[in-house]
């Protein structure tokens, strides 16, 4: 598959993700209670290295069911479902993640679509989620990239319903 240096650089790609996802773990185990956000930046990296069923049953053991009440806690908890495949509890999980802001409602309604396996529907959530990056003077990560999308495609890639969705936010597929 693709020369050696295309190669190299997933390899190097896939290890500086895994690193970071050890790292957002490492943060949530010195943080104070309730700093969901590290979770959610372990499981992005861990799903974006390749190895997201390791981080998506940390996220699972170590927030509760009866921390629902945050929006970042669904949206970690949904990620985690989807992983896992379990497709009834992402639904449950994203649809907790309502309300709490535009951005959680596109992700959310991404979420339900992968769940139901709705290739239409993801791919018009996954459209809005790519609008509202390209739209932002200032990400989170610091880079300029749509890494919401990103990890929705890989999860929509395990099953079989990737949209094509162009952006300067979006790395090209390599050829």
């Amino acid at each position: 598959m693709g020369s050696g240096r295309c190669s190299a650089v997933t390899r190097t790609s896939r290890a500086a993700f895994q690193a970071a996802a050890g790292l957002y773990r490492q943060s949530w185990e010195a943080a104070p209670p309730r700093s969901y956000g590290r979770l959610v930046g372990m499981l992005k990296s861990s799903v974006l290295a390749g190895n997201g069923r390791k981080s998506g049953d940390y996220v699972r053991g170590a927030i509760a069911d009866s921390e629902a009440g945050s929006p970042t806690a669904a949206y970690a908890r949904a990620i985690a479902a989807l992983i896992a495949d379990d497709d009834h509890a992402a639904q449950i999980w994203a649809s907790q993640m309502r309300g709490a802001s535009d951005a959680f409602d596109r992700t959310a309604n991404a979420v339900i679509a992968l769940a139901r396996r709705d290739r239409a529907a993801y791919g018009a959530a996954l459209e809005a989620i790519v609008c509202d990056f390209e739209r932002r003077t200032d990400h989170l990560t610091g880079v300029a990239i749509a890494d919401t999308a990103l990890v929705l495609e890989r999860l929509a890639a395990d099953r079989g319903i990737t949209v094509p969705v162009s952006s300067p936010l979006l790395p090209r597929p390599s050829r």
